[in-house]
Formats: structure tokens, C-alpha cells, sequence
């Protein structure tokens, strides 16, 4: 697997309070289309295909008062047509304003292109009335400029879309607010449903119960002593050691995998104790892990007065 070849220093990005732009271009079939979706993923506000003469207007939209997107990635490339000239004069003129940005370029070397353009039958922009390998051979001549000119160049020739993702979050991410995947952690009770956007599902119903203790029943399991019933139980101790291990083990999969979002949900029979406590616990050992987390007790507040 390639690691990619980087040229520069990007991982400081740019001046506090300032726009943070990422312009990228590259040879067609190179992975632009995957880079554009792990920016998205990343936080950026994406546009596809953006005339290079729009880049300006873009960048005033996003200072103007009010305005929440401080981070843009854009892709200008050969499908502008005669539109894509314009780009080095835009590079220049952003040059000039002192405006940051940061050009990326996507590459892969003429075999793994010609493969990749047969799988999937699509047509080279370059091709219209010549053969895809001379598609190919002017592209990278047009492109020539900009190869030289990139802040971040990154060969494909050898990666899989995952390996690109990977490296793209490892260039742009920022570091210790983003790991490359969000964890949203739910209790629920099984009376009233699995949620069906849950990725992991933990049944803790086996567990000592404190709806049979008069005292806790009403009571949540935000609620202290709730909160120590379940946790001084030796069969919760033991639990929490095994499953928080697990998660220890899946999630770093999941982030070479270039997943982005996961829903752990942690049910138990009515989702108002013993899940309560657990999906606390386990938002909280996450947290720790260094991953942006958010709990939600979805049964916490049912109406329990009929039932």
C-alpha cells in the first residue's frame, strides 16, 4: 500500500480566524470524487466542479458577517472544460489578497487510471475523439502546472479507497477535536424497540434490575443512587471490563475502514435504568478515548403511569 507522497507542511492549516480553503485538482479517475466525500465527512462545506473563476466569490460569501462555514474544499478539474484555464490566474489572485489555501493534487500513473476507467465504464473527460490513453496523456499535460505548483500531493496508483480516506484525515484532521469518526451512544428500552439506525446493539438486560428495589424504581439511572446499584454489582464490573475492551478492539477498524459515524445503543427493559448508567459509562470511557461522543437516553421519559 502507498503512503502517499506529501510535499509541505499542512498540518498547522491556516491562521487563527482565518478561511480555511483546500482547492483540489487532479488527473480524472485518481480519487477526487472519494477525497471531495472525506472532506465532507471531515466538516468542510464541498462543491464539486467549481468553475476556478468562482473561487473568489466563494471565499467573500463565506467572510461575510454571520456566515458559519470557515472550512472549504473545492474541486477544479479537467470536466470545467475551457472554464478550468482560469485556475492559475485564481490561484494568483488568491496569492495576491494573502488569502490561505492549500492545493491538493490527486495523481495515479497512466496503467491504474486506464484500469480503473474500464471498470467502470465511464468516459474520460479528455476522450471525446481520441483514445483514452492520449485522454489521459493530455490531461497530465494540462495539469502540469499544478502538479508543480500543489501543496499536497498524493499518488493513488497503489491505494484503496480507504487507504486514501485514511491519509486525507490524517493530512486535514484537526488534531485532538477530530479522530475520524463520531460515536453517538443511546440507551433504549427493548419494551419500546431496537433503534433501526443502531450499529451496535448491547442487550443489558441480564444484569441485577433496579426497578425491583421500592426506592429506585421511579428514579433514573442519571440519578446517583441508581447509579451506584448498577455499578456495585459484581456482574456490572465485570461486564464494563469486557465490553469497553471490545470497543477498544472494533472502533480503530472502523476507523481504517473510513467509517464516519456510529450509533452504539445499549438497551435494557424499559431504557429508564440499567442502560441509562451503561450508556453513560461507556460515552464516558469513549470521551477518554479521545472521540467526539454524544448520549441520548431515548426511553428515559416515557410516561410509565398506564403501564
Amino acid at each position: 500500500m502507498s503512503e502517499g507522497r506529501a510535499k509541505g507542511d499542512v498540518s498547522g492549516g491556516a491562521e487563527a480566524g482565518a478561511r480555511d480553503l483546500v482547492i483540489i485538482t487532479g488527473m480524472s479517475g485518481a480519487g477526487r470524487s472519494e477525497a471531495m466525500h472525506t472532506f465532507e465527512d471531515l466538516g468542510y462545506f464541498c462543491i464539486d466542479n467549481l468553475p476556478p473563476a468562482l473561487i473568489e466569490q466563494l471565499v467573500e460569501l463565506t467572510a461575510l458577517p454571520g456566515s458559519r462555514i470557515e472550512r472549504v474544499a473545492v474541486v477544479c478539474d479537467a470536466r470545467g472544460r475551457e472554464f478550468f484555464s482560469e485556475l492559475a490566474s485564481a490561484l494568483d489572485r488568491l496569492e495576491a489578497s494573502g488569502h490561505p489555501f492549500r492545493l491538493v493534487y490527486l495523481t495515479a500513473d497512466d496503467r491504474t487510471l486506464i484500469r480503473r476507467f474500464k471498470e467502470t465504464r465511464r468516459r474520460h473527460p479528455l476522450s471525446d475523439e481520441c483514445s483514452l490513453a492520449a485522454g489521459i496523456r493530455a490531461e497530465r499535460e494540462l495539469l502540469l502546472p499544478f502538479a508543480e505548483r500543489a501543496d499536497v500531493t498524493i499518488d493513488t496508483s497503489d491505494m484503496r479507497p480507504a487507504d486514501l480516506r485514511a491519509l486525507i484525515r490524517e493530512q486535514f484532521s484537526r488534531a485532538g477535536r477530530e479522530r475520524g469518526l463520531t460515536v453517538a451512544v443511546s440507551s433504549f428500552g427493548f419494551k419500546y424497540g431496537v433503534p433501526p439506525d443502531a450499529d451496535i446493539v448491547m442487550d443489558v438486560r441480564f444484569l441485577p434490575n433496579p426497578y425491583y428495589v421500592p426506592r429506585l424504581r421511579s428514579r433514573s439511572g442519571l440519578e446517583r443512587p441508581v447509579r451506584a446499584y448498577v455499578l456495585e454489582q459484581p456482574e456490572t464490573e465485570e461486564f464494563l471490563r469486557r465490553w469497553l475492551s471490545l470497543l477498544d478492539h472494533l472502533l480503530p477498524g472502523y476507523v481504517r475502514e473510513g467509517k464516519t459515524h456510529l450509533h452504539v445503543a445499549l438497551g435494557c427493559t424499559g431504557g429508564m435504568h440499567r442502560s441509562v448508567v451503561l450508556a453513560e459509562q461507556t460515552a464516558e470511557h469513549l470521551r477518554r478515548s479521545g472521540f467526539p461522543v454524544s448520549v441520548s437516553h431515548r426511553d428515559i421519559g416515557k410516561d410509565r403511569s398506564r403501564e
